[in-house]
């Protein structure tokens, strides 16, 4: 996965839109097998009673376990990074990426929140 941020990175440079990276890493993880998809909806969880408190659009959803976020702004924020650790906090999803392809040097973070540290997931699978 990282391989294939780095390759996008390499060929396009750091000066094109968000959507344009989310189709070249869709690409890029298809033609090595992987699948994936954008705009998928995952369901956000209340920490306490494990009700669906809404919906989140990702940017990618890689082999249907990792949530990648894409970014293209001249620096990562703190607050992205935050969001990416709440949004795996409050569903079903443990691995994230956060990648931004704006910065001078291509940035990424991977966040894992495993979903026996989630108190809802108990109560989804009662």
């Amino acid at each position: 996965m990282q391989g294939a941020f780095y390759d996008i990175y390499n060929r396009y440079g750091n000066g094109l839109k968000e959507k344009i990276y989310e189709k070249a890493i869709v690409e890029a993880l298809q033609s090595k097998g992987t699948t994936a998809m954008t705009q998928v909806r995952i369901d956000i969880y209340s920490l306490d009673t494990g009700q669906k408190l809404g919906t989140y659009i990702t940017d990618v959803i890689a082999g249907n376990k990792i949530i990648i976020e894409i970014k293209a702004t001249p620096f990562t924020r703190k607050a992205d990074l935050q969001q990416q650790r709440s949004y795996l906090q409050v569903s079903k999803y443990e691995i994230a990426y956060l990648v931004n392809f704006g910065t001078p040097k291509l940035e990424f973070y991977r966040s894992i929140y495993t979903n026996d540290r989630k108190p809802f997931i108990i109560k989804l699978n009662s």
